[in-house]
């Protein structure tokens, strides 16, 4: 519903009354959406007397700091993991008679507090009104709210960020990464000039740059010579102490009045309202200010020198202190003050903060607190959280350089314990040591005789056995170290990850809810949940609950909110989920930005990444892509990574199938067969048999229904039931087999079903049941985005051709000469000539070039990968 239809304000508010204000006012700034959701709050309260009225303001400042916006109406401990504090912040919330809350600028929420927002919405029936400023990045949580019907959308105004996505690519010329685009959208606001602008410094500075083909942004944020000077030019002319009313809210905003009121008098505060560079909010009853334009504050914090940073942090802070931070949100954001100061926290407390940075997964802020730490006190306290924030971050050469100064020998068994977790996970995934990792884990092992401290180094060897490809022994230690009364939360939380994700490959889904709940009601840092993830999402997909696995998918992607590589591996974990379930347009998106941004880390993650993009574009027809993609998985491909053996034998089959090498294809695909098997994979080993099926190939049927039988799941007796009825050559099963597929949320096998159906049908002469068929498998294949997999294009896109004069046909169009092919095929140049004769004689064109641009124009889908 969108004013710019001509609906009137009126009609706007009642359209919001109606839905009992559940509503999303979007509009740009100064369009009246908070003097609006203001009003009708007032009313509906006055109205409905007995229910508990909140109003709650999001900021910008604050977005990093969990809870920050809901700081004044709930207590967040430390300690504890996010949901927990979820759950615990909901009960504070809820209300005997009913909850009406406010959220004035939702789109700078936090991710708890968005999730918090969603939850309420979702699951409490709340009255629950939300504004939006136009063009500002949501966080996921809220913007489902809209997109999911929860709540309705009233646009006040157009513009949003991926308009600003859209410019930004054609500035470039290329794709943007979601994080990027979103850095640079909070600083110009949609400006395009300002847009323009911030790109022209970024790549004179260098921090904007292209890898694998996707433009990224890292490090600080610069202006232009030319946007400095046209924000100057606005700037200068402001009085003295409007300029101190910016400088103080470039070093946090909001502000509330009352303490910039006290650092620069209530008249400064009140002619920087006036000359429109800030604007005042009210927070449950308090006055706040924002700057009318982040532009403003970052050329103000631009200009400011060393000196003077910490001038006005020490006021601020000071200020600020008179007031006992009662929260986690609240420490965490005075710390990040007062470092900046002469008068910092402790040591000890900025240790502390840091660790609980990191438990609620933001790293940047971690990082920079232990940073502080060291500062004042060099030793492993300080060391430690500060090697797992740039080792999580993907910086394991950094991370060792913190370690390397701390002799072991001077150790305690609990600290070396310490030491060593670090240092031998750097080397099994950063520093591509895995196999030194192991050795030196085990000789560090001989060290210690703690029995607890021993359960976290089997914890941590748990999950190399599990990336080395042996989840059979990661499950056999893991469960020891679970089964144990002295294992801490750390040793938990490993073990369970390794355990979850193993047990889910290797078929045996009931234990993998109770094993993914220990890990997630420990009390460790944020990025194992989406090894645990990985496993639940599987566990789902095998049994039919495509949907529940892809909702889950996007849960544990909005912990990780914009930072890297945290949202990267939430994207990884996404993009296999959208991978099953058929849509590998949205598949190759996500997984193409996630495989950049994870390209210079360690992190098996980035080659899980690759083989589920090559996947992808294999199965959307565009060999050349996927070929490139194949090449850089095989590349990353390590004992780091041996576990995804058989997915990356899967990218190569689907990267030949779209070359038109179906023979090489199956090979590939009974590898990923063979080769999940060998390793105990089950699950793996049985999707992959799907494949085979898809592909044409019945040999599996044995190992199938072998499989089926020991792992029981959904999809086990759906693979057995598509090999025999392709082997049968059964039409009518083959129909079966794909309305069941397509009720088990796989409509890409579905749509290859149908469409080995419609062939079925053909070879007996049953022409009604082969028109079904086809029309079956065309829409399935829509609902994927019209993939390009051989049986679809057989029957949707068919050419009057031989199996192997099509495979030789697509290979002229992709430019092979006669002998690469015969080199490709094993056979004679001459057999290659024979076959591209008969192929332009039964096509009706008069040479190889003609063949090459007719058969090309069939299924040219070549894209940039």
């Amino acid at each position: 519903m969108t004013a710019g239809l001509g609906l009137a304000r009126t009609q706007v508010e009642s359209a919001i009354v109606a839905s009992r204000l559940r509503a999303v006012l979007v509009g740009a700034a100064g369009v009246g959406k908070t003097s609006m959701a203001r009003k009708l709050a007032r009313d509906y309260a006055r109205k409905h007397p007995r229910l508990t009225s909140h109003w709650v303001s999001a900021t910008a400042s604050a977005r990093d700091i969990p809870f920050a916006a809901f700081s004044h109406l709930i207590d967040v401990s430390g300690g504890e993991e996010p949901t927990t504090l979820l759950r615990a912040a909901r009960e504070s919330l809820r209300s005997a008679h009913g909850l009406l809350l406010v959220v004035d600028d939702a789109h700078h929420l936090d991710t708890l507090s968005a999730t918090l927002v969603h939850q309420l919405a979702v699951t409490d029936n709340a009255h629950i009104m939300l504004t939006v400023r136009e063009g500002e990045p949501v966080p996921d949580a809220v913007t489902a709210l809209w997109k999911d019907s929860i709540l309705s959308r009233h646009d006040i105004a157009p513009f949003d960020r991926r308009e600003s996505g859209l410019l930004l690519e054609q500035i470039l010329g290329g794709t943007v990464e979601d994080v990027s685009t979103v850095r640079m959208f909070e600083i110009s606001q949609g400006n395009p000039l300002y847009l323009r602008h911030l790109v022209d410094a970024a790549l004179g500075t260098g921090s904007l740059r292209q890898v694998e083909g996707v433009w990224q942004l890292r490090g600080e944020m610069t202006l232009s010579p030319q946007l400095t000077t046209l924000i100057d030019a606005h700037l200068t002319n402001l009085p003295e102490p409007v300029r101190s009313v910016l400088e103080f809210l470039a070093i946090d905003d909001p502000l509330s009045v009352d303490d910039l009121a006290a650092l620069t008098g209530i008249d400064a505060v009140d002619a920087a309202e006036t000359c429109g560079v800030v604007t005042i909010t009210d927070r449950a009853g308090a006055l706040y200010a924002h700057p009318f334009h982040p532009i403003y504050t970052e050329r103000v914090r631009s200009s400011l020198g060393l000196l003077a940073m910490r001038r006005l942090r020490k006021l601020l802070a000071g200020r600020m202190s008179v007031r006992a931070p009662g929260n986690l949100s609240t420490r965490l954001r005075m710390a990040a003050l007062a470092m900046g100061t002469d008068e910092p926290p402790s040591a000890d407390e900025l240790v502390g903060l840091s660790w609980e940075a990191m438990r609620l997964g933001d790293l940047a802020l971690g990082e920079r607190l232990a940073r502080a730490a060291l500062e004042q006190a060099d030793g492993l306290a300080a060391r430690l959280p500060l090697a797992h924030s740039l080792s999580w971050q993907g910086r394991g050469r950094d991370a060792d350089d913190v370690l390397n100064p701390v002799d072991p020998d001077t150790l305690t068994q609990w600290d070396l314990m310490a030491w060593t977790l670090p240092k031998a996970a750097n080397r099994f995934w950063m520093l591509s040591e895995s196999e030194e990792a192991v050795e030196y884990l085990r000789q560090m092992r001989a060290r210690i005789t703690e029995r607890g401290a021993l359960h976290t180094i089997d914890a941590l060897a748990a999950t190399f056995a599990m990336n080395a490809g042996d989840p059979s022994e990661a499950v056999t230690v893991a469960k020891g170290i679970l089964a144990a009364d002295d294992a801490q939360d750390l040793a938990v939380a490993w073990a369970s990850a390794a355990a979850t994700l193993s047990s889910a490959r290797m078929g045996r889904f009931a234990e993998v809810d109770g094993l993914a709940q220990r890990g997630l009601d420990a009390a460790h840092p944020g990025l194992l949940r989406f090894t645990i993830g990985l496993g639940q999402t599987l566990a789902l997909i095998m049994n039919a609950d495509v949907a529940s696995a892809e909702h889950l998918a996007r849960h544990y992607l909005s912990f990780s909110e914009f930072q890297q590589p945290g949202r990267a591996i939430g994207e990884v974990l996404l993009g296999h989920t959208l991978l099953a379930s058929g849509r590998f347009g949205d598949a190759v998106t996500l997984l193409r930005q996630a495989a950049a941004a994870l390209t210079y880390t360690g992190y098996s993650w980035g080659p899980l990444a690759l083989t589920g993009l090559a996947q992808a574009l294999g199965q959307q027809g565009r060999a050349a892509d996927a070929s490139a993609v194949l090449t850089r998985a095989e590349a990353s491909h390590g004992m780091r990574s041996a576990l995804y053996a058989p997915d990356l034998a899967l990218a190569r089959a689907w990267t030949l199938a779209a070359a038109r090498d179906l023979r090489g294809a199956v090979a590939s695909a009974r590898d990923a067969v063979h080769a999940a098997v060998q390793s105990g994979q089950d699950a793996v080993a049985l999707r992959a048999l799907q494949d085979c099926a898809r592909l044409g190939d019945t040999h599996g049927l044995a190992t199938a229904v072998r499989l089926s039988d020991r792992i029981g799941c959904v999809t086990g007796p759906l693979c057995v039931a598509h090999l025999r009825a392709l082997a049968a050559g059964d039409g009518a099963a083959l129909d079966a087999v794909s309305a069941d597929l397509e009720t088990a949320g796989l409509p890409a096998a579905a749509a290859d079903a149908a469409a080995q159906a419609t062939f079925a049908h053909q070879r007996r002469g049953d022409r009604a049941g082969e028109v079904a068929s086809r029309s079956r498998a065309s829409r399935l294949s829509q609902v994927c985005g019209a993939p390009a997999t051989p049986a679809l294009e057989q029957v949707l896109n068919p050419m009057p051709l031989t199996g192997r004069e099509r495979e030789v046909a697509v290979m002229v169009s992709q430019g092979l000469t006669n002998k690469a092919i015969a080199q490709r095929l094993s056979v004679s140049v001459r057999t290659v000539e024979g076959h591209v004769y008969r192929a332009c004689m039964k096509i009706g064109v008069p040479d190889r070039a003609a063949l090459a641009s007719t058969v090309g124009g069939m299924h040219g889908r070549e894209g940039t990968a």
